[in-house]
């Protein structure tokens, strides 16, 4: 099975780094890209240009986005039955404890402060993959 990531960033050069990262450590997971809350609960809800939407096996989440933030995006999955199984990694510029509390309040189930420069972000990519997939730390996503 191929695991879906499904990626929530607004930002291009993150998504390009995120997508470079993964080719240069031969990660071989699909990304599906939405760029704001609003597209990330469409997606997940499988509602208009989402509706054959796959169901991701993780979502990898900025957390300061345009419309809904990502706070009330984690709100909202877990609230839902049918996506509240769905692991969240936060991944974002934010160390902000006040916004660590507040995701993990509201069911992220890991947050990662975006690193600077590209050799730290393909180690801390390298650790989450190994965490989440290659540890077998996902769980099923039957459904």
């Amino acid at each position: 099975m191929d695991d879906l990531i499904l990626v929530v960033e607004d930002s291009d050069e993150d998504f390009e780094a995120l997508r470079r990262v993964l080719r240069e450590l031969a990660i071989t997971c699909s990304l599906h890209r939405v760029c704001d809350g609003e597209d990330a609960l469409g997606y997940l809800y499988q509602k208009n240009s989402f509706a054959d939407a796959p169901r991701p096996s993780l979502i990898l989440m900025d957390l300061n986005l345009p419309g809904t933030d990502g706070r009330e995006v984690i709100q909202q999955i877990k609230q839902r039955d049918r996506l509240k199984a769905i692991p969240i990694v936060v991944l974002t510029t934010s160390a902000n404890p006040k916004d660590i509390e507040t995701c993990y309040f509201y069911g992220a189930n890991s947050y990662l402060v975006k690193p600077m420069g590209i050799k730290k972000l393909k180690e801390t990519i390298a650790i989450f993959y190994q965490y989440w997939f290659e540890v077998g730390i996902l769980p099923s996503m039957e459904n």
